[in-house]
């Protein structure tokens, strides 16, 4: 009511201007009036605040008026105010797993094709550069799709799948059993976990890629378009198993693993192999990494151990010209096809010079002595050149052109239908076009 009672006073001030304007023209006193009204507005105002003042006490749990206090006293019960109500259930995302799986995850790809000449003309046999076998028609060498998260302190769980269609896959998967059907698109799936050891140590499962080598299945992260002799027949291309990396610092890390044994998901024998890798950056110009794999690899056969021993290392002389060597040693104990030990050994030597961010000139050499005929099946020594200019067309697209020569002290590389020469000339055009996973990274 005291609101009201402020409305009609208001009111009355309004209407005594407006409905009598003759007001203004008496000589009566308008500005006692005024003051009036005012006084009666500020008694009115007075009254509304004491009134609120009171309001506490109208609580159940107020305390008792003190004595003497001329404030009423509160109801002995008081209706309890209504609870709000219930917010409603939020309704459940259905993609809230593959959000949180995805979380972090980079995507990468490649799409690899090619021209390839051989002055050889070879009709079908031995196939001596089996990543670029065709021959005067054009190719499809990789199709690669791969997601991918590393694991990290805060997210400390990761994976790999990588999937590839091509030749490359046929000649990488060649020999396995278990890498028949659906899995021989799998390059590689693995899940990762990151230890709280230390700095960290990574355990990977699944199928990766081999710690050797200088080259890898990928062309366009190699220098040349082919791949060495030491890649095709002196290391593995992948392993199956267990993984564990533990980086000490910027400068030093270690690698381990224990597998099923080379190139195999689907295991030959029931031994296992093991392998370590070391890989030192001493300074950003320079890095070494020394790999030595260890167990038995043939067919049903547990006790005859086969090592590898290799060293890679790489020199960046200038920003622009590089250079990198690869030193390979194999030994089967016991060669089951001689019955007696076998070995192979080789080097490889690279160099790269980058004219500009777009053009770069790379040239390789290297020597594959297989004493026993374990690598190539022919006790020979072979020597390879090459030499491959690139030219990025651009940001996702690299093209590549090279000439390669292959040499042997034996009749290895054939010539039409049935004949075999000591020598073999080779040309490649590629166009490789790369999603890079630093582009897609959320």
């Amino acid at each position: 009511m005291s609101r009201i009672r402020i409305v009609q006073a208001l009111g009355a001030m309004f209407l005594a201007v407006l409905v009598h304007p003759s007001l203004w023209a008496q000589n009566t006193n308008i500005e006692q009036r005024i003051a009036d009204l005012q006084r009666q507005l500020d008694e009115l105002k007075a009254e509304l605040a004491a009134s609120k003042s009171q309001a506490p006490a109208a609580a159940a749990t107020a305390p008792a008026a003190p004595a003497g206090s001329t404030v009423a006293a509160a109801p002995a019960t008081s209706t309890p105010a209504a609870a709000p109500a219930a917010a409603p259930a939020a309704a459940p995302n259905p993609l809230a797993g593959i959000t949180s799986v995805l979380a972090g995850a980079s995507l990468n790809g490649l799409i690899d094709g090619y021209y390839g000449y051989n002055a050889n003309h070879p009709q079908g046999g031995t196939v001596t550069t089996p990543f670029t076998s065709a021959n005067d028609q054009f190719s499809l060498n990789l199709i690669e799709l791969g997601l991918s998260k590393t694991p990290e302190k805060d997210s400390p769980l990761g994976y790999n799948l990588t999937l590839g269609w091509g030749h490359a896959m046929d000649v990488v998967n060649t020999g396995d059993p278990g890498s028949s059907g659906s899995a021989q698109n799998l390059k590689e799936g693995y899940l990762s976990y990151l230890a709280p050891l230390g700095k960290g140590l990574q355990i990977d499962f699944g199928k990766f890629v081999t710690p050797t080598g200088a080259e890898v299945i990928e062309s366009n992260q190699n220098w040349q378009y082919s791949r060495s002799l030491l890649f095709y027949y002196t290391i593995p291309y992948y392993h199956f198993g267990l993984r564990a990396k533990y980086t000490f610092n910027d400068k030093v890390a270690l690698t381990g693993i224990l597998v099923n044994g080379w190139n195999d998901i689907e295991a030959n024998n029931t031994g296992k192999t093991g392998g370590l890798s070391l890989a030192l950056s001493p300074t950003r110009k320079f890095s070494v990494t020394a790999n030595y794999l260890v167990g038995p690899e043939q067919n049903k056969d547990n006790s005859d151990l086969r090592h590898l021993i290799e060293a890679v290392i790489t020199y960046s002389v200038t920003p622009k010209l590089s250079l990198q060597a690869d030193a390979d040693y194999d030994r089967e104990s016991h060669w089951l096809t001689t019955g007696k030990a076998a070995d192979a050994a080789g080097v490889a030597a690279y160099a790269r010079y980058a004219f500009t961010q777009k053009l770069a000139l790379s040239g390789r050499y290297e020597y594959l002595n297989d004493h026993d005929g374990w690598a190539t099946a022919m006790a020979q020594h072979l020597n390879e050149v090459t030499i491959t200019a690139e030219r990025k067309v651009a940001t996702h697209l690299i093209s590549r052109i090279e000439y390669r020569h292959d040499n042997s002290n034996q009749d290895f590389f054939r010539r039409g239908n049935s004949s075999f020469g000591k020598n073999q000339d080779t040309a490649a055009a590629g166009l490789v076009f790369v999603l890079e996973p630093s582009e897609t990274k959320q």
